[in-house]
Parts: C-alpha cells; sequence; structure tokens
C-alpha cells in the first residue's frame, strides 16, 4: 500500500460552502501544451464547491475529490522551481491556518483559480493535474507485489519474467514488461547469457545500478576450503535473504549460472511476503512479536565487521509487509528480557518452521548462461547441497541498489506509456 495520500474522501459541503455548475468541458488544446494536446483527454470536473477549509470537484461519473485548504496551498505551482519542479518553500513559511475565500474554474486554461482570506496570492492549480493526482490515488500501484505463496507448484521459465539478454537490452518494451515482473514477483530469469567475466554486468547494465560490497562489484559462489562464509562451501543453504548486517541491505541480487554440476546445487527460491502474510493469517502473535522486536545481524571477516538491527519483518505505516530480514547464520545474540526473549523465540520458531514447508519453495537448476534475479528485502533464496570435488559448480553474483532497478522501470513507463495529463512540471509551465 502506498502512504496515506492528502486526498481526503469526500464530504459534504459545510457552512459558506458555495457551488456552482461548471459548463461542459472545453477543447483541451486549451489546457495542454500543443504537443501533447491530441493525445489528452483527461476530463473536466462538472461541479465545484468550496468551504474555508476544503475544495470538492466532482468529475464526470459522480466521483468526487475532496481536497483541504493546506494540502492545495501546499502545491501550488508557483511554490515550486520551474526547472526541477521542487518546492522553494518550507510548510512552516505557508498560513498555519490557510482558509478559503472563493474558488471557480477558469474554463480557457483548464485551471482551478483559489482566493485566500488575508495577503496569500491566488492559487491556480491545473485540473488535468488535479484529475492526475485523483487517479492515481484511487488507482491499483503498478509496483504492488503479486504473492506466490506456492512456489513448489511453479514453474520459474513458465511463471515468471524470461527475457534473453539481447531482448532485454534492445527492446525497450520487453525490457519494460520484464522489470515490472521482477518488481512485481520479487523473481525474474535472463537467458542467453555469455557464461564469461563480461556477462553478468554486461546484462545489469539493463537493469539497475551494481552496488559493490566487501565482496567486491562481483563475487564468485564457488565451494573453497575453510571458507568465511558458507555460501563458498558445497553445503545446502536453507532459505535466506543476504546481507542483513549490512546498511543498507543490498536491495536486488543476481547470480549468473557458469559452471553447473550435473546433480545438486539446485537453487530454491521462496516469496517471503506470502509466507509472512500466512504467519499473520495462522499466528499473528507471532507476527506482531516478529515486526516490532529490533534483531541483531553482524557478519565478521578479516577485511570486514559488519552489523545492524532490524526486525524480521518490516512493515510500512499502513502495515503492509515491506521487507524479510531472515539469515539463521548472521542472526547475533539478542539482549531481551526473559518474557521478551521467550516471546520472541517462539515467534522466530514460527516462522522457521514455516520455511521448512515443501509446498513455498520453487526449485530450479539453472543452466549456465542464465541469471536469476530477485528481491533480496522479499525473496527468500537458498540452495541443495553439492559434491565440489566431483563436479564444480560456480555461480557470479552482484547486487544491485533497489531504487535504481525501480527508476529504470519508471522511466522506461514514462517514455513508452504516454500520460493522459501534463506532469507537475508541464502543469507549472502551462500556469506561468
Amino acid at each position: 500500500m502506498s502512504p496515506a495520500r492528502p486526498s481526503t474522501g469526500s464530504a459534504g459541503p459545510g457552512p459558506r460552502a458555495t457551488a456552482a455548475p461548471l459548463a461542459s468541458a472545453a477543447p483541451l488544446a486549451a489546457a495542454a501544451p500543443p504537443a501533447a494536446a491530441a493525445s489528452r483527454a483527461a476530463p473536466r470536473p462538472t461541479r465545484l464547491s468550496s468551504t474555508p477549509t476544503t475544495l470538492t470537484l466532482e468529475w464526470p461519473g459522480g466521483e468526487r475529490q475532496t481536497l483541504t485548504a493546506a494540502w492545495l496551498i501546499d502545491n501550488d505551482p508557483e511554490h515550486r522551481d520551474p526547472h526541477s519542479g521542487q518546492r522553494l518553500i518550507d510548510v512552516a513559511d505557508l498560513p498555519a491556518q490557510p482558509r478559503i475565500r472563493a474558488a471557480q474554474l477558469e474554463e480557457e486554461e483548464g485551471v482551478v483559480r483559489i482566493e485566500w482570506d488575508g495577503p496569500t496570492p491566488p492559487s491556480r492549480l491545473h485540473t488535468d493535474w488535479l484529475q492526475q493526482h485523483f487517479r492515481s490515488s484511487r488507482s491499483p500501484r503498478r509496483d504492488a507485489p503479486r504473492h506466490w505463496p506456492g512456489g513448489a507448484a511453479l514453474e520459474l521459465r513458465r511463471d515468471f519474467a524470461l527475457a534473453t539478454l539481447d531482448a532485454l537490452r534492445d527492446d525497450e518494451r520487453r525490457r519494460l514488461a520484464w522489470l515490472d515482473g521482477l518488481i512485481t514477483q520479487g523473481l525474474a530469469l535472463i537467458e542467453h547469457v555469455p557464461a564469461d567475466d563480461t556477462g553478468l554486468l554486461e546484462a545489469m547494465r539493463s537493469v539497475g545500478q551494481v552496488q559493490p560490497t566487501n565482496y567486491g562489484v562481483v563475487f564468485e559462489v564457488r565451494a573453497v576450503p575453510q571458507p568465511e562464509n558458507l555460501a563458498y562451501s558445497d553445503l545446502g543453504l536453507g532459505l535466506h535473504t543476504d546481507n542483513p548486517y549490512r546498511e543498507p541491505v543490498p536491495g536486488y541480487q543476481a547470480l549468473h549460472a557458469l559452471i553447473v554440476p550435473p546433480d545438486g546445487g539446485d537453487s530454491l527460491f521462496a516469496d517471503g511476503f506470502a509466507l509472512a502474510e500466512r504467519l499473520r493469517s495462522e499466528d499473528p502473535g507471532a507476527f506482531r512479536e516478529l515486526t516490532r522486536t529490533q534483531v541483531p545481524f553482524h557478519y565478521r571477516s578479516k577485511d570486514a565487521d559488519l552489523a545492524a538491527e532490524r526486525p524480521l519483518i518490516e512493515l510500512d505505516c499502513s502495515g503492509e509487509v515491506i521487507a524479510v530480514n531472515y539469515n539463521s547464520r548472521s542472526i547475533a545474540p539478542l539482549s531481551l528480557g526473559p518474557e521478551e526473549m521467550e516471546r520472541f523465540y517462539a515467534a522466530y520458531r514460527s516462522l522457521a518452521e514455516r520455511l521448512r514447508d515443501p509446498h513455498i519453495a520453487l526449485r530450479y537448476r539453472l543452466a549456465a548462461g542464465e541469471i536469476a534475479v530477485f528481491d533480496n528485502r522479499r525473496t527468500l533464496h537458498g540452495r541443495t547441497a553439492f559434491l565440489s570435488a566431483r563436479h564444480p559448480r560456480h555461480l557470479r553474483g552482484c547486487y544491485l541498489t533497489r531504487d535504481s532497478v525501480r527508476s529504470n522501470a519508471a522511466l522506461l513507463a514514462r517514455r513508452l506509456e504516454a500520460p493522459s495529463a501534463p506532469s507537475a512540471l508541464e502543469a507549472i509551465e502551462e500556469i506561468r
């Protein structure tokens, strides 16, 4: 869920309310730059009413959008830099209790003009921009997670985003679809990548910004004697997320198969968000405990000493799961009172037992030249054991910043999917 928006639900006009029916929508060319006018068909409000503290717009179809005076004056385009779109003022620079004296629609320009009590100059907000805000506040998020609780019944190549390296690099629409799949499902696959030293980083140029760590820009996942990290052994690894001891935790991880043994070393993936929601439903007390207990994580090697604290399940302000941090290998001793310790370990075990449910994990053996990319804040991963003395296994990995992956998708969507209303910057330019 996205954070609560300043826009509120509809409410009937209070004292001093004024209301006036509006004329039918004027030609769109009057409200949009000429180059964009032909492609835009955002409707105009059919009715406008105001009280001293709210403005209500009624849109075709009877939908109502009610905005507070504080929100309206805060979003006055005159308070933004015309080049960057960033605010030039702070909320403390605005009237503490702004009051609307009058509001009207300027039909030709497609602008709502608001006059304020006191010396504050009038505000003018573009109706197309207000409509865009209204629609976006009610529409499903493009990046809303799509849960997959029964991973064992799924196939990576069939049920998740799949693209060749050439398609990802050369076809923007295919890349956008692939990125959308990665973001919403937390797991995707790239195939036909050269199984050499350059293939992984070449592929990641189309995905996001690589995040170097103490392991380097890339890291080699293969069995070595006396490994500093059990990932560099031939042991099986239970489902986990990587690097919860790091700040920030890497957002995405990519694993490129270079050498694959004929048996063993299969990759395991499970949807941590679906698992957390299952825990919330089946054991709400455990879920609550794991969202409010800060857990210390620690990693120490000859060239790094990393520590951080975070709950095993993180929520946003609306209570939606936004991250799962599960790595039993790196949890440090907790410092809690006896009662708190008992509650935590009971909740921790409740989650761990569900992680062993054979139905939750998708199992897949990467072929040489394939890259699995997954959300390290959501998708738990692991592997089955293998015998490195008989058959070597070599994956090359890297981490990517979360914001760069999402930014790449947003920029592609902005370029490929023409908006139906002006951006904030366009609205500022039109009004000025």
